[in-house]
């Protein structure tokens, strides 16, 4: 297993082509707005995708950027964890966590004290330690509940 950044690798079309073959619609949107070169704007002026893999599979991936499908983002939330994804052959080894706590890592070595998640799923991001703040909407009209995790264990200030 290794975990590397999208645009530091090698191999972005077939981690691209993966990601597309994914039921998930996120999945086949991020690797869209990868292709299309529009990750600023989904995203904003900043962004980085993490990838694990094993032997040339996509295990996980994850972004960490400046903010995320909220419609009216408080500008104090940021940065967002987003497009979480793992391989459905791949779930219940817990992969997912090794990801979500390098980009934390990540998060904590740049300065940022909380990172933030938006989703609609319940029950998952607590496992990682997430705590429920709100719901909001999100740019498709939809609730979207959003998530906390502070930074402490990870280095953060």
């Amino acid at each position: 297993m290794e975990i590397t950044e999208y645009r530091h690798c090698p191999e972005t079309e077939k981690y691209l082509a993966q990601m597309e073959c994914y039921e998930w619609r996120a999945a086949k949107y991020l690797a869209a707005l990868l292709k299309e070169n529009r990750m600023e704007e989904a995203l904003g002026e900043w962004w980085k995708l993490f990838l694990l893999v094993d032997g040339g599979d996509l295990v996980t991936f994850v972004t960490l950027s400046a903010r995320d499908c909220i419609s009216s983002p408080d500008p104090e939330f940021t940065p967002w964890l987003g497009f979480f994804h793992t391989a459905p052959e791949s779930r219940g080894n817990r992969y997912g966590k090794i990801l979500l706590d390098h980009a934390c890592k990540v998060a904590a070595d740049g300065g940022y004290k909380n990172v933030y998640i938006a989703t609609d799923h319940v029950g998952l991001y607590e496992k990682y330690g997430f705590a429920y703040l709100e719901t909001r909407i999100d740019v498709w009209g939809a609730d979207s509940r959003i998530y906390k995790k502070e930074l402490r264990l990870f280095g953060g200030n």
